[in-house]
């Protein structure tokens, strides 16, 4: 049998979680993490075992299932993009409190240079602020071994474990050799529940015992299979770089590198590995994909007067992602020879699909705000950000999942009308239906349109927690009925859909407009796949 595959790292880092015994995974789709969960949806072995594999409403429900499975015994995944983080954050940072029963796996898919996201944060952070261990693939092969690494490891120290992706790992595909498969964990559970209860005499006892275990931690990065030195023959200057950065720096010495490396792929940084580089070494260069983490700690952590250079020095560079250019800069080596662009791909800006109900939202939404002095629109994140460009430019700010309904209602609270906010249905269900709920308890005078179109468009086409459910949510949260208004998003409702906005922005109170058409992607696949199945027949 050939257990040989070519994987994408988030494909190889899904089956070593399968094949470690894996009992759930738990996740919000997100660019670049959310392969991870469509490949374990669609494995053979998951299949066969029934593992849970449905998407969560968000990261912090996917966070908090994920720690009850945990809580029982068995292995759980929980999936998410670095901003996503944000989101499950106070699950995140108490599961170091609550600890860790089965193994329980947390990955952070970071995404450099922005290519989908709102910004650039480092997960790493969240995982020291935490106290929780990180662990940091250089390669797909290890991305797919760590995942049993990670689940003993959990399950040996007490604690949550986060991997920590980016998106050149993610998304860029290596020849991973499969191991053994491992049975499911029966349920257990732990043996103190009393440390699961975060009341305040619990949790100072909790505290001590983690700053023990972060001793443990410190101790287990020191031995790291995947923390490597290797020596080289010239120590004018060291070289510590991390997961995928590591990549970088060797490919700009095919033969070997001359300067001693330190790899740093399991964190916390083994400190007395940087040591003996500072040692044995007279200057530093940290190569990381990311933000400046080791960097800035070796500084505090050494206190030595040799140079250390990296992102803070101008050394590398401070935003993006990295490349081995970049890296052989900073070496002092000249630049490989730049190929010509390419003539088969050329850019092309994002835009909304042809016949995607988002256009006909915003051309209504645009023709009817025309007659008012100085409207304002809230938007949000999802395929219908992209109404902010040409030609619509429909909407005044994006800041996160579900600020769309806070900030116009923030608006309203200032006398700002018409104050508009637009969102889809999943990130409505994600994260928009509590602040629609403020907006529903103090009846604010705005209008918020839900652009339904039947997915979670953005990230391919996932469920959506709210399919046929959106009215029935907003008017359970209180909504009056009357106001809660539904249009099927159509170019020959554009007349029809302008009157029904101008009569809601005139309404003096809370206003939800529903506006439903299947996303014409997930419309075509829809479509393909009944077709194929009646040729069977």
């Amino acid at each position: 049998m050939n257990t040989k595959r070519l994987l994408l790292g988030d494909e190889a880092l899904a089956l070593g979680a399968i094949n470690a015994g894996l009992s759930g995974v738990y996740a919000y789709p997100g660019t670049p993490s959310t392969e991870i969960t469509e490949f374990i949806q669609l494995d053979p072995l998951s299949r066969e075992r029934k593992l849970h594999s449905h998407w969560s409403a968000n990261e912090k429900s996917a966070m908090e299932e994920a720690l009850g499975m945990s809580f029982c015994g068995k292995r759980a995944l929980v999936c998410m993009k670095h901003v996503g983080m944000n989101v499950a954050a106070d699950c995140f940072v108490n599961s170091a409190f609550t600890g860790a029963n089965g193994g329980l796996v947390v990955v952070a898919a970071d995404d450099p240079s922005m290519h989908s996201s709102q910004n650039e944060q480092d997960s790493r952070f969240y995982s020291q602020f935490a106290f929780i261990p990180t662990l940091e693939p250089a390669s797909q092969q290890e991305a797919y071994d760590m995942m049993a690494y990670a689940f003993d490891f959990s399950e040996k120290i007490g604690l949550p474990v986060l991997m920590r992706m980016v998106t050149r790992m993610a998304h860029s595909r290596g020849v991973v050799e499969a191991g053994a498969i491992r049975k499911e964990n029966p349920i257990k559970y732990p043996e103190n529940t009393r440390q699961w209860v975060l009341m305040p005499g619990n949790s100072k006892v909790r505290y001590k015992q983690l700053l023990a275990d972060w001793d443990e931690c410190l101790k287990a990065s020191e031995t790291s299979p995947y923390n490597v030195y290797t020596d080289g023959t010239d120590h004018s200057k060291g070289i510590i770089a991390n997961g995928i950065a590591y990549n970088y720096l060797m490919e700009c010495f095919p033969q070997g590198c001359p300067f001693p490396v330190l790899k740093i792929s399991q964190y916390p940084i083994p400190t007395a590995l940087v040591e003996r580089m500072t040692r044995e070494c007279d200057s530093i260069l940290v190569v990381e994909e990311g933000q400046p983490f080791i960097e800035e700690r070796i500084k505090g952590m050494l206190g030595t007067p040799k140079p250390i250079y990296g992102k803070f020095s101008g050394h590398l560079p401070r935003t993006g992602e990295l490349n081995p250019d970049f890296v052989r800069k900073a070496l002092g080596m000249d630049p490989l020879p730049k190929q010509g662009p390419s003539q088969v791909v050329m850019p092309r800006p994002p835009a909304l699909c042809q016949g995607c109900s988002h256009r006909d939202v915003y051309a209504a939404l645009n023709d009817v705000l025309k007659e008012y002095e100085n409207p304002k629109v809230f938007g949000d994140i999802g395929c219908y950000t992209l109404g902010w460009l040409s030609p619509f430019n429909a909407i005044d700010s994006v800041v996160d999942m579900g600020a769309s309904i806070s900030m116009a209602k923030g608006a309203a609270d200032a006398g700002q009308h018409p104050s508009v906010a637009i969102i889809g249905d999943s990130t409505f269900t994600h994260s928009g239906m509590t602040p629609l709920l403020d907006a529903i308890n103090e009846n604010n005078n705005m209008v918020a349109i839900i652009s339904d179109n039947l997915t979670t468009g953005m990230t391919g086409g996932q469920d959506s927690q709210g399919t046929g459910k959106i009215e029935q949510i907003c008017i359970g949260l209180g909504a009056d009925p009357a106001h809660v208004r539904t249009i099927d998003a159509l170019p020959k409702n554009h007349e029809e859909l302008m009157a029904l906005l101008r009569e809601e922005i005139e309404y003096p109170g809370l206003s939800v407009v529903v506006c439903r058409r299947e996303c014409i992607q997930t419309a075509r696949r829809h479509a393909a796949a009944k077709a194929k199945e009646a040729a069977k027949k």
